[in-house]
């Protein structure tokens, strides 16, 4: 089985100023190419070819990027969301009423990653999860990092190999897996985040976990970007 995965890119990289004024995060570069690129090749080796990126300012400039990624193997759908983007929740379910019909007809999960991160986690491990939610198992998957400085009180902890708000909790790492069925009931059109949404099916165990403990960065800010480039310098391979 071929899965689908989705990068969530829209986002308008606030706190990322004067760097975003005119690029999206994700176009911002690590090493010699930009963060989404070493994003599109980790999926593409673990076997993820068809993705969806959604977009949103400054959607031209991701053009080069699709040329790029079909010369790694990749098949690149843009969605542009226009000057305000749909958010988390509302990207995904966007994403999902613009697959083709067989694809929809056949409901079947799909892998998210957001656009802002950089980590050397294999996509490919993702696989016998997805298979597992298809099966009807849980209805999603968070993959969870440590705690970064700035949210040391984490998102979720792990019980059980499912996902719960109580406990020692770890980082949100914006890596997940979801059953598409799980979004029909969202209104057309929503602009909002996973969270608080998804929680009730945290609350419903429906969700497992993993924890993933080696490299994670979330860029968010100049200095993280700038962190991130000086502590990898010329030693990034992935």
């Amino acid at each position: 089985m071929k899965y689908r995965a989705m990068i969530l890119a829209a986002g308008l990289g606030v706190r990322m100023r004067p760097l975003t004024d005119h690029t999206p995060k994700p176009l911002l570069t690590v090493g010699d190419k930009p963060m989404v690129s070493w994003q599109i090749e980790s999926l593409v080796r673990a076997g993820f070819t068809d993705i969806t990126i959604n977009t949103s300012h400054y959607a031209d400039l991701w053009l080069p990027i699709v040329e790029d990624a079909r010369c790694v193997g990749a098949n690149i759908t843009l969605l542009n969301e226009g000057e305000t983007p749909y958010e988390s929740l509302g990207g995904i379910c966007n994403m999902l009423r613009h697959l083709p019909a067989e694809q929809q007809s056949t409901r079947t999960p799909f892998l998210v990653a957001s656009g802002d991160v950089f980590t050397d986690f294999d996509y490919g491990s993702l696989v016998p999860v997805l298979q597992k939610i298809e099966a009807g198992g849980v209805d999603a998957h968070f993959v969870l990092a440590d705690n970064p400085p700035f949210h040391l009180a984490g998102d979720f902890a792990i019980r059980d190999g499912l996902a719960t708000r109580t406990g020692q909790r770890l980082n949100f790492s914006g890596i997940t897996c979801w059953h598409p069925n799980v979004f029909r009931d969202v209104p057309i059109g929503t602009r909002e985040r996973l969270f608080p949404w998804a929680d009730a099916l945290v609350a419903d165990n429906r969700v497992s976990a993993e924890h993933y403990p080696r490299l994670w960065e979330n860029i968010g800010t100049p200095a993280q970007l700038a962190s991130l480039r000086q502590r990898l310098g010329a030693k990034i391979s992935m």
